[in-house]
């Protein structure tokens, strides 16, 4: 017997490793309720993924979870 998940994958889970990867962050923060454009804009900076979909998982609104984490020299007044 064999067992199959039944858990499909999102739009944005492959079953290999993405192509590419600021397209891939881009699709998990847009999953996760972020607008296109903070989703966007995120995805290609150096900042932790996963502790954004924390925050927003926690409660936290994505565009509050984008000031906690980002960066202190970066500009967050255009999100």
């Amino acid at each position: 017997m064999t067992i199959n998940p039944t858990r499909t994958a999102g739009p944005c889970r492959t079953a290999g490793r993405p192509v590419d990867v600021v397209a891939w962050r881009a699709c998990r923060l847009r999953e996760a309720g972020f607008p296109v454009a903070l989703a966007t804009a995120l995805a290609s900076q150096r900042v932790d993924l996963h502790a954004l979909l924390q925050l927003v998982d926690a409660g936290c609104p994505p565009e509050l979870a984008a000031r906690i984490l980002s960066p202190a020299d970066d500009t967050v007044a255009s999100w």
